[in-house]
């Protein structure tokens, strides 16, 4: 299967006298997959974003999307229709005063007939659970609120890959929830790969992969429960692991022999329980 983002060998540098701050990275990623990258502020994370849509051009090397090479500039609205962008302030992003006219607005500039841009923007709205707010205007809207109109806004060009450059920066709890539960659903219902730039560990768990960057390069790569299992590994790059982990990880300095990979609340309570479990029924034994 044909990747729907990958990078060969990409290096990219702001400036010819400052260092790289991407620098010979390898990447593909499956069509339908959820992947999150993670990093802290510099590590490459929203500049390797970037790339996926042709907002900027490799120094080197070179980014393929769908197969098509961006640095084809005759080909970047194409490349643009099959990877959308979604970015930290919603704001940016929200051009109407009333939500459906918002989520209209690209498949209008390209041209899309007016019966088929009605379709989509009742689908899109849909999807990301904002049809009640159709008609509402997207200033009177909360942060999560208007990142889902957002996220409607890119879907209504029908793109095949959303790619969120850390697009809960600027939410609280309650938002970042609703949008990481909305690209979540959109990926696991209607095959949407979805890449989510973040630096917070919670939003990756329920990822299918996750990416972590540091000084422009790739430091691991797996399934959550795999790469967080790498605590010390973590540490040493700046970055924390999940607090189920961290729990997880400073019982087994005590003596334990629990799963790292345990990431939700439920699955760590679960793997604790039944570690307990057992040293209980060897002591019932020793006793007896």
């Amino acid at each position: 299967m044909e990747a729907i983002v990958q990078a060969e060998q990409l290096t990219f540098t702001y400036a010819p006298d400052k260092p790289p701050v991407l620098e010979g990275l390898n990447l593909a990623i499956e069509p339908g997959s959820f992947v999150a990258v993670l990093g802290h502020n510099g590590s490459g994370k929203s500049t390797l974003a970037k790339h996926m849509n042709a907002s900027l051009l490799p120094s080197g090397g070179r980014m393929l999307v769908a197969g098509i090479d961006t640095a084809d500039e005759a080909l970047t609205l194409e490349i643009r229709r099959t990877v959308g962008m979604v970015f930290q302030n919603p704001d940016n992003q929200l051009v109407a005063n009333v939500v459906e006219d918002d989520v209209a607005f690209a498949p209008e500039n390209l041209g899309v007939p007016s019966d088929e841009i009605r379709r989509r923007v009742d689908r899109a709205l849909e999807l990301v659970g904002m049809q009640d707010y159709r008609l509402h205007a997207p200033h009177l809207l909360s942060g999560g609120q208007k990142q889902r109109v957002a996220i409607a806004g890119v879907l209504a060009m029908q793109p095949k890959c959303i790619v969120l450059d850390e697009p809960t920066a600027m939410l609280d709890p309650a938002g970042r929830r609703e949008v990481v539960d909305t690209v979540t659903r959109l990926c696991r219902q209607e095959q949407v790969t979805i890449i989510l730039i973040t630096h917070h560990m919670d939003e990756c768990i329920g990822a299918d992969r996750l990416i972590v960057m540091s000084d422009g390069s790739v430091i691991a790569d797996g399934t959550p429960g795999a790469v967080f299992s790498q605590v010390e590994r973590m540490r040493a790059a700046g970055l924390d692991v999940p607090e189920t982990t961290e729990l997880l990880w400073r019982l087994n300095q005590s003596g334990f022999s629990l799963p790292l990979d345990a990431l939700t609340t439920s699955d760590c309570a679960q793997a604790i329980a039944a570690a307990l479990h057992k040293i209980k029924e060897y002591t019932d034994g020793a006793c007896h």
